[in-house]
């Protein structure tokens, strides 16, 4: 087997020796190409190169979600074709590293990659779906290209809360829960639209959720993780079904409050739920217009601010070694 390995040196829970050593134990088991990321997009570039080549049947990604979401829209370039298309593996290396978890992974590069090199030999695998966004024909983001996820996406408060974490860490901040809370609590204080939102969902064939401040995009459940402890945004979201949508109409103190906790106490069976809560599962189309630019996300990395972006899930979009 020919496989290509993208490298992310700045992979945070990683060090160069460890790398060296997943990359060695990798290439005793197939011929490998190894290729460290450069710039930003680096990833993405090089798994278009191996989507578009004849003989490579495997990109491993060795990195965070960051480094994965770069590797998947590479992969993805030309749409999707999991028969085609090589398979995906993930050696986790962020500090969250919610796709390679929920996929079922330990939380540990040595061990996914002898969990990864086990599967290999038995030829395990399965094809995931995936979500990808847009921007909205007819809108002032029509000219947006558009972009896969591969377990969340988010329009309004949690995506401001992840472009100040980013604010935080180019300014040499480490990556730790703490610097998430904190910047939770400086998003709320901050947030304009807390009482009334700005955000309208709209779908084929049912009347509009309006008045949103929050909406959370779900592919695959948990949402993500607090150490070792799994959040729940939307318990029914999988990797075999559409796409999943918790939207917060009110961010009042007492919401906040309320919904928080329902969040660090959330399970499988139960997420979010009451009065300013909605719950969607198992969408294909559908979009979220807002009434002013509010900051996206997808799988923890900002994109800037939108008025209107419009998702679909996508069942069997890529095979990945599980």
């Amino acid at each position: 087997m020919r496989a290509l390995l993208v490298v992310n040196p700045a992979a945070t829970t990683t060090s160069a020796r460890t790398r060296d050593v997943l990359t060695h134990a990798l290439a005793s088991e197939m011929k490998l190409e190894a290729v460290t990321t450069e710039y930003r997009g680096h990833a993405r570039d090089l798994a278009r190169q191996a989507s578009e080549s004849k003989d490579i049947e495997l990109v491993v990604a060795l990195g965070g979600d960051g480094t994965v979401n770069e590797v998947v829209n590479g992969l993805l370039h030309n749409g999707p074709d999991p028969d085609r298309l090589p398979r995906l593996a993930v050696v986790p290396g962020g500090s969250t590293n919610v796709f390679a978890r929920a996929l079922g992974l330990p939380n540990d590069a040595v061990e996914a990659t002898g969990v990864l090199l086990d599967a290999l030999r038995e030829e395990r695998e399965r094809t995931v779906g995936l979500g990808v966004a847009r921007g909205t024909p007819g809108t002032e983001d029509e000219s947006v290209p558009e972009r896969w996820f591969t377990f969340c996406a988010g329009l309004g408060f949690d995506a401001g809360v992840i472009g100040r974490v980013e604010q935080q860490r180019e300014r040499g901040r480490k990556s730790t829960h703490s610097l998430y809370l904190r910047q939770v609590v400086r998003q709320f204080l901050g947030e304009a639209n807390r009482r009334h939102g700005t955000i309208t969902l709209e779908q084929p064939g049912a009347d509009p959720v309006t008045d949103l401040v929050l909406s959370i995009v779900c592919n695959t459940s948990p949402w993500t993780y607090l150490g070792n402890r799994p959040v729940y945004a939307s318990p029914k979201a999988s990797f075999d079904t559409g796409l999943d949508v918790l939207g917060l109409s009110r961010m009042s103190t007492g919401a906040v409050a309320r919904y928080g906790m329902q969040l660090l106490t959330s399970s499988p069976e139960r997420g979010p739920h009451g009065r300013h809560a909605t719950s969607l599962h198992d969408l294909t189309d559908f979009t979220l217009h807002s009434k002013v630019p509010l900051p996206l996300q997808m799988d923890g990395d900002h994109l800037g601010l939108r008025t209107s972006v419009t998702f679909t899930g996508v069942r069997r979009a890529l095979r990945v070694i599980v």
